[in-house]
């Protein structure tokens, strides 16, 4: 079967429904994956293509991650904050709960922080966007953005090329589409790949993106600092913390997306309503 031109909309609208399905399922994944890598020492919490070169390829890459980043890093500034909640809270009752049980019988203990924290913590995510538009206008939502920038432009250099070559493979000639089990599988592969590659930069992202901290963790000023406290505090492992669990999280997601595009749904849906106009 001959590749044919497909149209923006119908692209878009592939890329929509790739991604719908992808993210439902892989969300409580990546709701691991963010608590990783949030946790610091001694706080645990939980244990068809036109023919391209392989440098217009990754060029190609490059300017996707590039693009995205305008989009993706409020998202990812609202999602790391409503994800992180459960485990602040935990650790704050972890901590209320050895207050009270070390104080002596009788005295008071105080909880207007422990409720002031909860309740922060529990926040929604238009509650969060109104607060920081209120107090830091659009550069709030866009904290974190060097980072994202950093792990999103070689996840795509490296993703693009790779599934590309990968896919070739299932090809029976240049003129045919590769089996969509073949395209599957090889976005799954790419994209896995391409996730631990960059999964230190995306620690790095989660820490710096994060507005509430735990008890004893480390704030930081920028991507230099961030990086420099997590060697010193936690050591090399630390940047590979979640780093199974965005593998999971990827693979699936990147996968779903290329048997989406292999199906053609948008297509169908255009020729379907073009049909009943005649």
């Amino acid at each position: 079967m001959a590749d044919k031109q497909i149209s923006l909309p119908a692209k878009l609208i592939n890329g929509g429904i790739a991604g719908l399905i992808g993210v439902t399922c892989v969300f409580p994944i990546d709701l691991a994956k963010t608590r990783l890598q949030n946790q610091q020492n001694g706080q645990r919490m939980y244990s068809s293509m036109k023919k391209l070169t392989l440098l217009k390829e990754m060029l190609a890459g490059c300017g996707a991650g590039t693009c995205q980043v305008v989009v993706t890093t409020p998202m990812e500034m609202l999602k790391i904050q409503l994800q992180d909640a459960g485990r602040l809270a935990a650790q704050q009752k972890l901590m209320a709960a050895e207050a009270v049980s070390s104080s002596p019988v009788g005295s008071p203990v105080s909880s207007t922080s422990h409720t002031t924290s909860t309740n922060k913590s529990q926040q929604t995510a238009t509650q969060i966007t109104k607060e920081l538009l209120r107090s830091k206008g659009i550069a709030g939502l866009y904290k974190g953005l060097g980072a994202t920038l950093l792990r999103d432009v070689p996840f795509s250099i490296v993703y693009f090329p790779l599934f590309a070559n990968l896919n070739k493979l299932g090809q029976k000639s240049s003129g045919e589409k590769a089996p969509f089990y073949v395209s599957f599988a090889s976005g799954c592969i790419a994209g896995s790949t391409a996730a631990i590659v960059v999964n230190p930069c995306d620690v790095i992202k989660t820490r710096l993106q994060s507005l509430q901290r735990g008890i004893h963790e480390d704030s930081y000023s920028g991507i230099v600092d961030c990086t420099r406290k997590i060697w010193r505090n936690e050591g090399a492992k630390a940047f590979l913390k979640g780093a199974y669990c965005r593998a999971l999280v990827i693979a699936p997601l990147f996968g779903i997306a290329q048997v989406v595009y292999f199906l053609g749904i948008a297509e169908t849906m255009f020729e379907m309503l073009q049909s009943r106009r005649y």
